[in-house]
């Protein structure tokens, strides 16, 4: 398929991991103007950085600014989209109409991408935006491929972008006001507090008389009556690529790196070799909720998470590699290991999916341990293969 896989970057070090395992292309978020205020996010300097490393890589990097701007937003605005023009980024990906504008007056020549809290639902509305001079739309996710095709038929000069996969909002393309509500954090300016994935509980009341509060559910955990599945589609490219749709977006810029890693290198190879059970296995390797393919296929009433917030991966991250050699190899320690353990390799090579049993683990100092409990030590420990650095191991865990 000669489609886009584009995966999200919190940070340098996890734009780096996302094109080290096969992104052509990463979004990242300044330090102003991103919904997503949490994540490490980019100062300016740092951005001039990323935009070197990743073209270096002949890849592309897209930045986004797209909250719902309020007037004060604006008079700061024009600097920064000119400053991201000058410094080579190859896309802005905006919501707003009045930012838009304001891209096109500091920085005519920036490629715009319209975001998918834009409610890109129909047609009509993704012409709109091309006659405006946008030439991409990140299409909302509440859209079937049927539908995708039809707006490709209408509008083939503008390119579509559809996610993935990743955590699904409840509200709709994304719009939250529930956040602010309940947290006072609003969610369209890069501070949702997830208030989606609590549990809830409600009070009873009975002729004025307050009988407390009870559980929706009868297992005494609360109901999460507002919590998404997770979204994959990963046994659906093929279709979303007939249907026009060019890059494939991944959703994440608050996951780990481990994450990123997972997930990138499974749509990767996807891509390039078709799904398999091997794919299906890999994306539960990885933190996730239940999954879904939403309603990519048409109506879908199983798309919410009711039994609890947040499932177990099957795997503990156990390292990052720095180095190989000799038949050891040295680990950055993320996860607590023994000797005696199995680990696995992903890695973006052949050696991905191998597997091999710890015998020999030295400190960075030299001395020999069984348990290597040093978060953030490096460990030099045997392995038959010849690993790269960035390379990550893990352990399956235990039925």
């Amino acid at each position: 398929m000669n489609v886009e896989l584009l995966a999200p970057a919190g940070g340098f070090s996890k734009l780096k991991t996302a094109l080290y395992f096969g992104a052509d292309a990463v979004y990242i978020g300044g330090k102003d103007f991103s919904l997503r205020s949490f994540a490490d996010n980019f100062s300016r300097g740092e951005i001039v950085d990323a935009v070197k490393y990743v073209h270096t890589l002949g890849k592309k990097v897209y930045v986004t600014a797209n909250i719902f701007a309020k007037n004060a937003d604006m008079a700061l605005m024009e600097d920064y989209f000119a400053f991201l023009n000058t410094a080579g980024v190859d896309a802005v990906i905006v919501s707003d109409s009045g930012v838009f504008y304001a891209v096109k007056k500091a920085a005519p020549e920036l490629c715009v991408h319209i975001s998918t809290q834009a409610n890109l639902t129909n047609k009509y509305a993704v012409k709109f935006w091309k006659e405006q001079g946008a030439s991409r739309a990140v299409l909302a996710r509440e859209l079937s491929v049927a539908e995708i095709s039809e707006i490709h038929s209408f509008v083939p000069e503008m390119e579509l972008e559809a996610f993935v996969h990743g955590a699904m909002c409840i509200s709709y393309s994304g719009r939250c006001l529930l956040s602010n509500y309940l947290a006072g954090r609003e969610s369209n300016r890069g501070e949702c507090v997830q208030a989606c994935r609590w549990n809830y509980q409600i009070r009873k009341s009975d002729d004025k008389s307050d009988s407390g509060w009870m559980d929706i559910s009868e297992d005494g955990r609360g109901a999460y009556i507002f919590n998404s599945k997770d979204l994959n589609m990963s046994a659906h490219l093929k279709e979303l690529a007939a249907a026009g749709v060019c890059s494939f977006k991944i959703e994440g810029r608050m996951k780990s790196e481990y994450y990123l890693a997972t997930v990138i290198n499974a749509y990767r190879r996807c891509i390039d070799g078709g799904y398999s059970k091997l794919i299906e296995r890999e994306l539960k390797t990885a933190f996730h909720r239940d999954y879904t393919e939403a309603y990519a296929m048409g109506d879908n009433t199983q798309t919410v998470n009711y039994s609890d917030s947040q499932a177990k991966g099957d795997c503990d991250f156990i390292g990052v590699v720095t180095e190989s050699a000799n038949g050891f190899a040295t680990v950055e320690m993320r996860g607590r290991f023994k000797a005696g353990d199995v680990l696995e390799v992903l890695s973006p090579s052949d050696n991905f999916d191998k597997s091999f049993t710890v015998e020999k683990a030295y400190l960075s100092s030299g001395e020999r341990v069984e348990d290597c409990k040093r978060v953030q030590e490096r460990y030099r420990i045997n392995c038959p293969y010849f690993l790269k650095a960035g390379d990550i191991l893990r352990r399956r865990k235990q039925v």
